[in-house]
């Protein structure tokens, strides 16, 4: 209690503002502002110090010499938020500041002089005030983790500056055509700015699924950019069809944030080459969720022989082949982009679907990460077993769908 009274009676030579000498005790008691706590302690002050006889409480300072009164602009500071909120669709916020470093340095050599450890930085306090203030003229509520907006105010220029959470919308998508890449392919000789390379373009595709479903919710919500974060991928010739295969898609400044998830669908399959479903909004969290998720997925394979091949023996090549571990290393093909290293993958199921002299049709369910077109034609020995060597004769994939990601 003493310490308290000598502390207190020393910062108040400081000519101090309530906050200010409140701030200094900010981590003892609760369920006062440090303005109450600055008031209270100089009535602690008062009383202790006189005895028997009426006392006076000293007055807060009307030129703090810590922060030169910031408090007495909090109303200012929050109509400059709200002004700058104004364009943007949000539930949650939080406020952020940023303060004169000759207030800051004030502080600290209040701290070190009065040799005090229970205070808070001032820009805990005016966050904190700020936002309140703030709160009172929005319909917003605060969110200190993961708010829609944050707005930062520099209290010495009387700027704001907006960060915008990314909106981020799960779903899953089927990709009706071939010979449509997953995510945008930039050009790798220029990188996006267009050359001769890739017709000034700047991508190998005409189009994606991720530009596809992109863009309309990129428009719908007035964001600048789009990512899709998808649960593995499909070959650029491959159709995935079935139920789909999940995503996120995040959307980078989204000034909208209440987007109709019903029109949005109906904007994406204006392009009939890709459907959405299972739309939802979603934390960010959820990108971290399906992409580790290993999951089996089932394939429908059109195969062309180099010989026909009896259907007594394929099937029994097939049904040798139904639960083996594959050893696969990593293809020709993917190996300029990814280690060289041997991954072993279960083959959970295959049947014979169609069976004409050189054409074929299997339905095949595999482990996540299972490379389905090496498992059949054997990539020079790179997968083992794989159908071609059981069968005898040369297998090519004409045609590769995903029929289903069981998650």
């Amino acid at each position: 209690m003493m310490e308290l009274l000598d502390i207190t009676e020393n910062a108040l030579e400081k000519e101090l503002c309530d906050h200010c000498l409140g701030r200094l005790f900010a981590q003892l008691g609760h369920g006062l502002t440090n303005k109450e706590r600055g008031k209270a302690l100089r009535v602690f002050y008062s009383m202790a110090k006189t005895e028997d006889e009426p006392f006076e409480v000293p007055e807060a300072s009307d030129n703090c010499s810590v922060c030169y009164n910031i408090f007495k602009e909090l109303d200012h500071f929050a109509s400059l938020i709200v002004e700058e909120l104004e364009p943007f669709e949000f539930e949650t916020f939080l406020v952020g500041t940023r303060v004169d470093p000759e207030i800051e340095e004030n502080e600290e050599l209040l701290w070190s002089e009065l040799n005090v450890s229970t205070s808070k930085p001032i820009k805990s306090e005016l966050n904190r005030e700020i936002g309140k203030t703030v709160l009172g003229k929005i319909d917003a509520e605060p969110d200190l983790k993961r708010p829609d907006v944050k707005a930062i105010l520099d209290t010495r220029f009387d700027t704001v500056e907006i960060e915008l959470a990314p909106l981020f919308v799960y779903g899953r998508y089927r990709k009706l055509e071939r010979g449509i890449p997953q995510t945008r392919w930039l050009c790798k000789k220029c990188w996006g700015k267009g050359c001769e390379h890739c017709d000034g373009k700047g991508k190998m595709y005409g189009t994606s699924v991720e530009e596809i479903v992109g863009e309309p919710l990129k428009e719908m919500s007035f964001g600048e950019d789009f990512t899709l974060h998808g649960m593995g991928r499909e070959d650029i010739d491959a159709k995935m069809l079935g139920n789909g295969r999940p995503f996120v898609m995040e959307i980078k400044n989204p000034i909208k944030r209440s987007i109709d998830l019903d029109m949005f669908k109906e904007e994406v399959e204006v392009d009939d080459r890709v459907e959405v479903d299972s739309l939802c909004f979603v934390e960010r969290k959820k990108i971290e969720e399906i992409k580790e998720a290993a999951v089996d997925k089932t394939y429908r394979v059109k195969i062309i022989l180099s010989s026909n091949v009896e259907r007594g023996k394929y099937k029994k090549v097939l049904h040798s082949l139904k639960g083996t571990k594959i050893s696969q290393r990593t293809p020709q093909r993917v190996s300029h982009r990814r280690s060289d290293k041997v991954r072993t993958r279960e083959l959970k199921d295959i049947r014979l679907e169609r069976h004409e002299q050189e054409v074929s049709e299997l339905v095949l369910r595999c482990e996540s990460g299972t490379y389905v077109k090496e498992l059949i034609h054997g990539d020079d020995g790179r997968t083992k077993p794989n159908l071609a060597e059981l069968l005898g004769v040369d297998c090519d994939v004409e045609e590769l769908d995903v029929l289903k990601v069981h998650y």
